[in-house]
């Protein structure tokens, strides 16, 4: 194994440590709006994983970063769908056709 898988490696496990360490800081009704404001940074990571299947040489290579796309796309996608759930609950409920006729809410 090269001196730069290595360091590729080490780095990594570097970032976990340290993710893991910054996440478990923040108070739990601080990790939604957190999630929703992290999708920039899920856009990035699609981005990146396309430039990264531009270096690939090889057909498994591709294949591997054809799925890496597929996962980051899904991931960004289920943040958008996290955040508008949250945005619904702060959303005022929408009056019934029963509540229109009455005039007002009972």
């Amino acid at each position: 194994m090269s001196q730069e898988l290595y360091t590729n490696i080490a780095i990594f496990v570097l970032s976990i440590l340290v993710g893991f360490e910054v996440i478990s800081k923040i108070p739990s009704t601080l990790h939604t709006p957190m999630m929703s404001g992290a999708n920039a940074i899920h856009g990035v990571v699609v981005v990146g994983t396309i430039l990264i299947a531009l270096e690939a040489h090889s057909v498994l290579f591709y294949v591997i970063a054809f799925i890496a796309v597929f996962l980051a796309s899904i991931n960004v996608s289920g943040g958008y769908v996290v955040t508008d759930r949250m945005l619904q609950m702060f959303s005022k409920p929408k009056k019934t056709d029963d509540q229109k006729q009455d005039g007002g809410d009972k």
